[in-house]
């Protein structure tokens, strides 16, 4: 009996170490919790983890690191990296001035996932980026943002309430890997005021929404790699989340890959 237990649970060990390990950037920001805590905090919605164990993948989360040198080491050890969303990129990052409805930069987080991002890229391991994300691989690629989105558009549907996510329709491009896994039209979750402006060197757009904003974005050379300006953790629709674990499994590493 003791035998069979012990191979029993080695043998659902061994399973659950098959799952991807999907590392999910944070937030570096202060919180207030229970009745007196309120201190630094690294934190992350809890949809993202959903997210990734939804589709099947294991989800560990990844505070910004003092050093981001480190950030080769710790992709090493995942088979998927998700870039989260949250606080506007700082602008000097792009070669602009700050403008006035830019929100106040979190350089410790734009470091570390600029390390992380480079590393991945380096490495091979598979990437989605999401909102901030997605932004964040286009500075990475030498692109640069639009500050303030209604200053482009004249409208402020892409986030009308904060802290509240709001569906409007995007279209995707044909022959991309982002219209392969949700070809055609499609409603997503949005909450951002900025956007991709001129994009990075090699870099394409995937998606639009019907007032011509760049959605998606993806590396013309085919590795998996994709940003999405909306929150697909935020709905119910698992096919990036699905894609990305299928191609971390494809990925060479130490935790299954």
């Amino acid at each position: 009996m003791t035998v069979h237990t012990t191979v029993h649970e080695e043998r659902t060990r061994t399973l659950e170490d098959r799952r991807p390990l999907i590392g999910v950037s944070t937030y570096l920001t202060r919180a207030r919790w229970g009745v007196a805590w309120d201190l630094p905090a690294a934190l992350l919605p809890a949809a993202y983890a959903r997210y990734v164990q939804g589709a099947g993948g294991l989800a560990v989360l990844l505070p910004p690191d003092e050093d981001p040198a480190s950030g080769a080491a710790v992709v090493r050890r995942l088979d998927g990296l998700v870039l989260a969303g949250g606080e506007d990129l700082d602008p000097a990052l792009y070669g602009q001035e700050p403008h006035p409805r830019a929100g106040v930069p979190v350089p410790e987080r734009d470091r570390w996932e600029l390390a992380l991002l480079g590393a991945a890229l380096e490495q091979g391991v598979p990437v989605l980026g999401i909102c901030r994300g997605m932004q964040l691989m286009n500075v990475h690629a030498g692109g640069t943002l639009c500050q303030h989105l209604p200053d482009a558009v004249g409208h402020d549907a892409h986030n009308p309430v904060a802290g509240s996510f709001t569906d409007h329709a995007v279209k995707t491009v044909p022959g991309t890997l982002t219209g392969h896994l949700a070809p055609g039209s499609l409603d997503v979750a949005t909450h951002h005021h900025q956007c991709v402006d001129r994009l990075g060197a090699g870099l394409v757009a995937t998606a639009h929404a019907e007032d011509g904003t760049v959605e998606a974005l993806e590396y013309a050379d085919g590795r998996f790699a994709l940003g999405v300006q909306w929150h697909p953790e935020a709905r119910d629709d698992l096919r990036l989340a699905e894609a990305l674990v299928r191609a971390a499994t494809g990925t060479a590493g130490p935790s299954g890959g």
